[in-house]
C-alpha cells in the first residue's frame, strides 16, 4: 500500500474511536469509470441539440469532469436553463447509461470487491454512494452482482442533496445507526467527495487516486491522506486495530 499521508493525521488516531462506517463512492472509486459517464453525457448533450466535435461539447464535457460526484441532475440544470429540458436530459442520460452498461461497459476496480468484504469482516458497516439516480444505481449494482454487498446504498434522491452536501453520509449515519459522525470515513476519488466528507465532520476522509481527481486536487478539498487504490483502504482503516 502506498498511502500519500499529511500532517499528523495516522490512522491509528482518530477522533471519535474506531472507524463504524465507510461511505464510499462508486464510479471511480469501487467502479471503473471507462468512460462509461462521459459517453453517456456526450450522447445526452448531442440529443439535447450540441453538436459532436464541438467546442460547447468539449466544454460542457470538461466542467462536468472538473465537478465529478456531484448529481448529474446538477450538471444538467447549469447547462440547461429550462428545469423540464435538464430533467428530460437526465432521463436520456439514464437510458444511455443503460445501454452502455448493458453492453458490457462496466467493470469494478481491481480489488474493491475484495476490500468491501474486509472491511465488513471487520464490523465496518459499508454505504456505497453515488451522484446517479436511483435508477442507475441499482443497474450498476445489478452488473457487477453487488446488491446486497454493502450495508446500505445512497443517491441523492434518498437523502435530499447529493455531494458536495453532507446529506448522503448523515443519512447513512442515520439509517445505520452509527453513534458519532467521528467514526465515518469517506472515501472516493472527487473533489465533491472530499467536501462532503469535511462538512459532515466525518472522522477520515480518504481520496483515492483512481476517481476523476489527482493527488493535489483531493488534498485542496479536504483529504487527509490519499491512497493508490480502494485495495488500500481496509490497509489504512484498520491499521489502528492492530
Amino acid at each position: 500500500m502506498t498511502a500519500h499521508t499529511q500532517g499528523t493525521d495516522d490512522a491509528a488516531v482518530r477522533p471519535g474511536g474506531a472507524t463504524q462506517l465507510a461511505v464510499v463512492a462508486m464510479v471511480g472509486t469501487t467502479v471503473v469509470n471507462d468512460g462509461l459517464v462521459e459517453n453517456a453525457l456526450s450522447r445526452t448533450l448531442q440529443g439535447e441539440g450540441i453538436s459532436a466535435g464541438s467546442a460547447q461539447l468539449g466544454s460542457m464535457l470538461a466542467h462536468a469532469s472538473a465537478v465529478s460526484g456531484t448529481p448529474r441532475i446538477d450538471i444538467l440544470r447549469s447547462f440547461f436553463a429550462d428545469d423540464d429540458q435538464a430533467h428530460r436530459a437526465n432521463r436520456a442520460f439514464e437510458l444511455h447509461c443503460d445501454e452502455l452498461i448493458s453492453d458490457g461497459g462496466i467493470l469494478p476496480v481491481p480489488g474493491a470487491e475484495d476490500a468491501l468484504c474486509a472491511l465488513r469482516s471487520a464490523n465496518i458497516q459499508i454505504c456505497l454512494a453515488t451522484g446517479f439516480g436511483r435508477h442507475t444505481q441499482n443497474v450498476l449494482l445489478e452488473s457487477l452482482g453487488w446488491m446486497g454487498l454493502a450495508d446500505l446504498s445512497l443517491c441523492p434522491s434518498d437523502a435530499g442533496r447529493g455531494r458536495p452536501y453532507p446529506d448522503m453520509i448523515l443519512t447513512a449515519v442515520l439509517a445505520l445507526d452509527i453513534d458519532d459522525v467521528r467514526s465515518v470515513a469517506v472515501v472516493g476519488g472527487s473533489v465533491a467527495d472530499m467536501k462532503s466528507g469535511i462538512r459532515a465532520g466525518a472522522g477520515t476522509v480518504l481520496g483515492v487516486l483512481t476517481g476523476a481527481h489527482g493527488d493535489a486536487e483531493l488534498r485542496s478539498a479536504g483529504a487527509r491522506a490519499v491512497v493508490d487504490s480502494i485495495r488500500d483502504v481496509p490497509g489504512y482503516l484498520l491499521a489502528g486495530r492492530r
